[in-house]
C-alpha cells in the first residue's frame, strides 16, 4: 500500500537515493570464492549482499526421488536471521519456499538436464544482507556460479526488477521504493536468447506501464549479463595467470 506522506521522486525526477528512474543499483559479482564447492559467486547489489554455492552433477538422494531421464536441479534460498534490521527466525518459511521452487524452475531451463540422468544439481544460495529484490540477486548470483562450476548450460539467468512508484516507471526498486510503491515486476532473462525464466508481479499495471516495465528490466538484464561475463572472466584470467607463473617457476 503508498503511503501518501511518503515521496520516493523528488521534484527533479531523481528517487531517494540519487538515481534516475533507469539507473540500477551498484553491482559487483565475484566468482569461485568457495574452494568446497563446484562452483560459487559473491554479488553484492545496493545494500544486498548474497553468496551462491552449486554442487554436482551428483548422485541423487533419497533414490526414489531421482528421475530416470534427467537431472533434477534443487535450488534452495535462505536469508540468514541477521540479514534485515528485526531479526529473522531461521530456517525455510513460505516465501523462502516460494522462492526456491521458482529459482529451480528457471534454472532448469537453462541446463542441459537430459545429460545427467538420476542426478541432483544442487543450488544454495544465501542473503548475508537483504535490501530489497534478493530474488533477482539471488537467480543472477546462482546463474554465475553455474557457469563457475562448468555444468553444460545454454546460457546465464540475468534478473532484474522494474515497478511503479508515485505514479511513475523505475528500474530495480530499492527497500522503501518496494514497500511503498504501487507495483513490482520481477524479470529473469535467458540474454543471449531473450527467453523469459521468471516473471511475477506484485501490484496493479497498465498494459502500456506492463510494456514499459518490461522494457526497463530486459535491458537492464542485459546490461546485467555483461557484468555476470566480466565476472568470470576476471576469474578464469586469474586462473591461467597463475597456471603461467608455475609453469615459468618449472622451466627456471
Amino acid at each position: 500500500m503508498v503511503d501518501e506522506d511518503i515521496k520516493l521522486i523528488g521534484k527533479d525526477g531523481i528517487r531517494r537515493d540519487g538515481r534516475k528512474f533507469d539507473e540500477l543499483r551498484p553491482i559487483t559479482i565475484e566468482a569461485g570464492v568457495l574452494k568446497r564447492a563446484d562452483g560459487s559467486a559473491y554479488l553484492e547489489w545496493g545494500e544486498n549482499k548474497v553468496l551462491a554455492a552449486v554442487y554436482g552433477p551428483r548422485e541423487m538422494h533419497p533414490r526414489h526421488a531421482q528421475n530416470p531421464s534427467r537431472a533434477v536441479v534443487q535450488a534452495r534460498y535462505n536469508m540468514a536471521a541477521f540479514s534485515v534490521p528485526d531479526r529473522k527466525r531461521p530456517g525455510p518459511d513460505r516465501r523462502s519456499v516460494e522462492i526456491s521452487k521458482i529459482m529451480s524452475e528457471a534454472l532448469e531451463e537453462i541446463i542441459f538436464v537430459e545429460q545427467f540422468p538420476r542426478s541432483s544439481v544442487d543450488v544454495f544460495v544465501e542473503v548475508l544482507e537483504a535490501s530489497a529484490g534478493t530474488r533477482c540477486a539471488a537467480l543472477t548470483a546462482a546463474s554465475v556460479a553455474l557457469a563457475d562450476a562448468g555444468i553444460p548450460m545454454s546460457d546465464m539467468i540475468s534478473s532484474c526488477a522494474a515497478g511503479k512508484i508515485d505514479g511513475q516507471i523505475v528500474l530495480d526498486l530499492g527497500k522503501k521504493e518496494d514497500n511503498f510503491g504501487e507495483a513490482d515486476v520481477p524479470l529473469g532473462m535467458v540474454t543471449s536468447s531473450g527467453k523469459i525464466t521468471l516473471l511475477q508481479m506484485d501490484g496493479n499495471l497498465t498494459l502500456d506501464e506492463y510494456k514499459k516495465v518490461m522494457e526497463l528490466a530486459m535491458n537492464a538484464c542485459r546490461e546485467i549479463y555483461q557484468i555476470q561475463r566480466e565476472a568470470l572472466k576476471k576469474r578464469y584470467s586469474t586462473s591461467l595467470e597463475g597456471y603461467e607463473d608455475i609453469e615459468d617457476t618449472e622451466e627456471e
